[in-house]
C-alpha cells in the first residue's frame, strides 16, 4: 500500500505539472506575458502538499505568500495582459496541493478540470460571445433559479381538502417542461438547420402536442418545400407526449408506473418508429429541410406556467367531480381535459390516484380516454390548418399510436 503522505505528494506533483504544461503552451503563443510556466505550477502545488503536512500555520504562511506572488505577476503584466487567469490559477493550485493530502482522488479530478477549463479558452470565449446570445443567456439563468431558489422555497404538501394541489410538485413538473424543451432546442442548435424542424418538433411536443401539430401543419403550407420535414416534426412530437407522459407518472404517481410499462412501452416504441420513418424520408428530400428556422428563446415560460395553469384547474376540477360522481367523474374530467392537453389530464389522473381518490384501474383507463380525446384534437387542428394530404397521413400515424397504447394497456 502508498504511503498517504507520498500519495498525497506524487498527486500534488501531477496536478502542478499538468496545469503548469497548459500554461507553458499558453505562454508560448505570441503577445502572452511568461508569467509561470511547468516548473512554477509544479512547485506551488508541491508547497501545498507540503504546508499541509507540516500544519495549519505552514498553510496560511504558504498562502499568502503565493497569494503575494500572484499579486506581484499581475502588476508586472497587466499592462499586456489584463486578464487573471494565471494569477487565479495559481493559487487554485496551491489550494489543490493541500487538498492532495486528505482527498488525493478528488484534487487529481479536479486538478484535470482546472487544466481543461484553461486549455478551452478560445472555445469558452467563442461560445459565450459569438454562439450564446443574450436571450439564451438569459433562459438558461431562468432555468436556474426554477431549480436552485424557487423550488427549495415551495412546500411540498398538499394545500387543499382534496390532497392534489401540491406546489413543490407542480414547479417541479413546470422545471421538468422547461429543462426537456430547452435541451431539444439545444439538439436543434447542435445538429444545424437540416435536422431542425424535426427537433423543434421533438421539443415542443413538451410543451403541447397538439400546438406543435397545429404549427408544422400551418409551416407545410406556406413552406411547401418543406412539408416532409414539418410531417417529421408533428409525428415526432408524439415521442414527447408519450415521454412526458411516463414521466408525469414518474413523478406524481411512481406506483402507478410499472402498471403501465406495457402500454407506454409500445406507444412509445411505435411513436419513435413511425416518427424516425418521416424524418428519415424529410433528411432524402432533395430539399432543405429547415430553412426557416432561426434562433430564438431555449423554452417559452408562459407556454409552460398556462401548461401548469390548466393542470391546477384540471386537478381541481377533476377532485370536484371525484368528489361528487365518485371515480367515473374523475374520468369524465380526464377525458374532457384530454382535448385541450393530455399532459394536464395524465396529471391530473396520478395526482387523484397517488392521494387514494382513484385506484389504479380507473387511473389506467382514464389515460386511454385522456390520450384518444387529446389525438382527436391533434387530428382536428393537422386539417384545419393543413390540408387533406398531411392530415390523412397524421392520422394513420396517431390511430397507430393509439392502438399500441391499448395494447398495452390489455397486456398489463
Amino acid at each position: 500500500m502508498v504511503n498517504p503522505t507520498w500519495l498525497a505528494l506524487l498527486t500534488a506533483g501531477g496536478v502542478g505539472l499538468l496545469i503548469g504544461i497548459e500554461r507553458e503552451r499558453r505562454n508560448a503563443e505570441p503577445g502572452h506575458p511568461r508569467v509561470a510556466g511547468v516548473r512554477t505550477f509544479t512547485l506551488i502545488s508541491l508547497s501545498g502538499a507540503i504546508a499541509a503536512i507540516i500544519g495549519a500555520h505552514a498553510v496560511v504562511v504558504a498562502g499568502l505568500f503565493i497569494a503575494l506572488a500572484a499579486l506581484a505577476a499581475y502588476r508586472a503584466s497587466a499592462s499586456t495582459d489584463p486578464g487573471m487567469t494565471t494569477e487565479i490559477a495559481m493559487f487554485a493550485t496551491f489550494l489543490l496541493g493541500v487538498l492532495a493530502g486528505p482527498q488525493p482522488i478528488l484534487a487529481a479530478g479536479l486538478g484535470a478540470a482546472v487544466a481543461l477549463i484553461l486549455s478551452a479558452k478560445t472555445r469558452l470565449h467563442g461560445f459565450v460571445q459569438e454562439t450564446l446570445s443574450a436571450t439564451e443567456l438569459h433562459d438558461g439563468l431562468l432555468l436556474l433559479g426554477a431549480v436552485l431558489i424557487v423550488l427549495p422555497m415551495l412546500p411540498d404538501r398538499a394545500l387543499d381538502p382534496w390532497g392534489v394541489f401540491n406546489l413543490h410538485r407542480l414547479w417541479r413538473l413546470l422545471v421538468l417542461v422547461l429543462a426537456i424543451n430547452a435541451l431539444g432546442y439545444v439538439g436543434q442548435r447542435a445538429l444545424g438547420p437540416r435536422l431542425g424542424l424535426p427537433m423543434a418538433g421533438l421539443a415542443g411536443g413538451f410543451i403541447s402536442s397538439t400546438a406543435t401539430i397545429a404549427a408544422m401543419a400551418a409551416h407545410a403550407m406556406v413552406h411547401p418545400s418543406q412539408r416532409a420535414a414539418a410531417l417529421a416534426a408533428a409525428l415526432l412530437s408524439n415521442v414527447a407526449t408519450i415521454v412526458m407522459l411516463a414521466l408525469i407518472l414518474g413523478v406524481l404517481a411512481p406506483a402507478l408506473l410499472p402498471t403501465l410499462q406495457w402500454a407506454l412501452w409500445l406507444s412509445g416504441v411505435t411513436a419513435a418508429v413511425i416518427g424516425g420513418l418521416a424524418s428519415v424520408n424529410a433528411w432524402r428530400a432533395p430539399s432543405g429541410s429547415a430553412e426557416s428556422i432561426t434562433r430564438g428563446r431555449a423554452f417559452q415560460p408562459r407556454a409552460a406556467l398556462l401548461l401548469v395553469a390548466v393542470l391546477v384547474l384540471v386537478l381541481l376540477l377533476s377532485a370536484l367531480l371525484s368528489s361528487r360522481l365518485g371515480q367515473a367523474g374523475a374520468l369524465i374530467a380526464a377525458g374532457i381535459a384530454g382535448f385541450a392537453d393530455a399532459h394536464s389530464a395524465a396529471a391530473s389522473l396520478a395526482q387523484l390516484h397517488s392521494a387514494g381518490s382513484l385506484d389504479g384501474d380507473h387511473a389506467r383507463w382514464g389515460l386511454l380516454l385522456a390520450l384518444g380525446s387529446n389525438s382527436i384534437s391533434k387530428i382536428v387542428v393537422a386539417y384545419v390548418n393543413g390540408d387533406a394530404g398531411f392530415g390523412s397521413r397524421l392520422l394513420l400515424g396517431i390511430g397507430l399510436i393509439v392502438v399500441a397504447f391499448g395494447c398495452g394497456l390489455g397486456l398489463s
